[in-house]
């Protein structure tokens, strides 16, 4: 049923909740995964328009990818990266549609009323926007 999933990664703790979900998933399925963490900071959204290098902030972001991708394979799963730039939501939209993922996955942060105004606001367009299904998975639920 999920052929490629996009797991949306945000280099935090919370990711690690996600792990064991997509992980089960893939191996359901036979899926390949494809990690995806959208850098945000100033470079990274005008990284092309001002030819601009990598920030640390997106070398430390990449090499991320690549820990979790390491681990994931060696689990015998099929996975790539990928590291976009801009704004999280779009990115996320963007890759899953260019990859032709059947599925986003993505943590929550358990956020309550005017923090989840302001940090919910990825997930929001994500779950809006998407013409695939998005999986949640509560970042308090981590081992």
């Amino acid at each position: 049923m999920y052929k490629k999933i996009l797991v949306a990664l945000d280099n935090s703790p919370t990711d690690q909740a996600m792990i064991p979900h997509i992980t089960e998933l893939a191996r359901l399925h036979g899926s390949r995964l494809h990690l995806l963490h959208v850098a945000d900071g100033w470079a990274a959204r005008y990284y092309d328009r001002f030819q601009l290098a990598d920030s640390e902030e997106m070398k430390v972001d990449r090499a991320y990818l690549e820990e979790v991708a390491t681990e994931l394979s060696a689990e015998g799963l099929k996975v790539e990266i990928e590291l976009g730039r801009g704004e999280p939501a779009d990115g996320i939209l963007k890759a899953a549609a260019e990859q032709a993922c059947d599925l986003i996955a993505m943590t929550t942060h358990g956020h309550r009323f005017l923090k989840d105004l302001i940090y919910g606001s990825t997930i929001t367009r994500v779950r809006h926007r998407a013409p695939m299904p998005v999986l949640l998975v509560n970042a308090q639920s981590a081992p």
